[in-house]
């Protein structure tokens, strides 16, 4: 079976843009790998000067890589003003002098504050280019699913650096093919040049697996959203109907679902409870988590102190399902939203978790004070062990199981 497998790297500000680069560029020079760069450095929509203008004042000659050409027409997206190479380009798949990007790179932010950059380095071993125009089956099929590929999903390494309200977001992240056995217990760790080239990337710190088809036809394609948020083909389109019907009937019946889950606290409604949570704190929220749901067998990541933030609450089935409970306990305000996933070989089971009789399925519910939280977290153990004993159950009898090596993010 033929996995894509995206990991993604430490990438700190402190370390200048050209810098990270450089390290990459280093990488696949010490592997024996001459990669192929595309490029895409894009000015914001509203702009009191273009940083497209101000490259171009000192490099004339990338005038020809500048569009503002849409890259999702058919969605009514409008393209920003940009240098690249990509396939809107009048320059696409032109190679420039790899200084030529050092400068550029050099001068981001202070110089040359793009709104958003991406650089990306691909060759042959990391396996099909998705993008770009490269000819690559996987091309057609992820513009069937999505209209746009994520950047992420393109075979190589990619760089990029956004500018945001409060700070830039660095990403550094990896994508590349292997073959694995249904049978095998793991996948096949990179070795040769690509190992050499990942190992230059850094610290990992996750790796997302996206199982592919064997054949991608023609027409619109089933897909499965990956736990970064974008979409790829379904390994299994027909386990993926089956699912989506279970969740459907799960969906319409949430009301019966959460009084069958015999909640131990019966928590007020919205309105109710915004009244309550004002002016309060419920102080650290992971340990609450940790005492309702590592007896039940999962793992629980995310948060630090009483930050508002998301937590991951994860465990695998013995039919090698995984189980996530997905937490947002807010942004702007102490609110918790909470979504039980089923991810298995080629599909991805969702369910939208009331803590509360009286509170509307997907709404963000007020946490209030820490005994309020704990309430609330008792609440959604209860409801979870309930999808467990049905919803879970059911699913894993339309789809059987997955193979032992398959982990949607670890």
């Amino acid at each position: 079976m033929r996995v894509a497998l995206l990991t993604t790297y430490t990438a700190s500000r402190k370390e200048p843009l050209v810098a990270v680069m450089d390290r990459v560029h280093q990488g696949f020079l010490d592997a024996g790998l001459q990669p192929f760069i595309h490029f895409n450095f894009a000015d914001g929509g509203v702009v009191s000067f273009s940083s497209v203008d101000r490259v171009l004042k000192r490099h004339p000659e990338l005038e020809r890589f500048v569009t503002e050409a849409s890259p999702a027409p058919q969605l009514k997206i409008p393209g920003a003003r940009r240098l690249s190479n990509g396939p809107l380009s009048r320059g696409a798949n032109e190679a420039i002098p790899y200084e030529t990007l050092q400068a550029i790179a050099a001068g981001v932010p202070r110089s040359f504050p793009f709104h958003h950059l991406a650089i990306h380095f691909y060759s042959a071993e990391f396996g099909e280019l998705m993008v770009m125009g490269a000819p690559a089956p996987l091309l057609a099929a992820g513009a069937m699913v999505m209209g746009v590929i994520a950047p992420e999903m393109m075979a190589g390494v990619l760089i990029s650096d956004n500018w945001w309200v409060n700070a830039r977001q660095r990403s550094l992240t990896a994508c590349r093919f292997t073959e694995v056995e249904l049978g095998a217990k793991k996948l096949p760790e990179p070795t040769g040049p690509l190992a050499t080239v990942l190992a230059a990337c850094g610290k990992a710190r996750k790796t997302i697996q996206a199982p592919l088809p064997g054949t991608l036809g023609p027409g619109p394609l089933p897909s499965v959203r990956l736990p970064t948020g974008a979409a790829v083909p379904s390994a299994k389109p027909e386990v993926l109907a089956a699912v989506k019907a279970v969740s459907v009937k799960y969906r319409d019946s949430m009301a019966e679902i959460i009084a069958r889950a015999g909640l131990p606290h019966d928590l007020p409604g919205n309105a109710e409870m915004s009244e309550l949570a004002k002016g309060v704190n419920s102080g650290p929220k992971k340990p609450a988590l940790e005492r309702v749901f590592k007896p039940m067998g999962y793992s629980v990541s995310g948060g630090t102190g009483s930050a508002m933030g998301s937590f991951h609450l994860r465990r695998r089935t013995a039919a090698n399902s995984t189980l996530e409970l997905s937490l947002d306990t807010g942004t702007w305000f102490p609110a918790v939203m909470a979504m039980f996933f089923v991810y298995g070989l080629g599909f991805k089971a969702t369910l939208i978790l009331p803590p509360t009789q009286k509170t509307v399925v997907g709404c963000q519910y007020p946490i209030g004070d820490a005994e309020q939280w704990q309430k609330i977290v008792e609440n959604l153990g209860a409801v979870v062990a309930e999808l467990e004993r049905t919803f879970v159950p059911e699913i894993e009898a339309v789809a059987g199981g997955s193979p032992e090596w398959y982990q949607p993010e670890s």
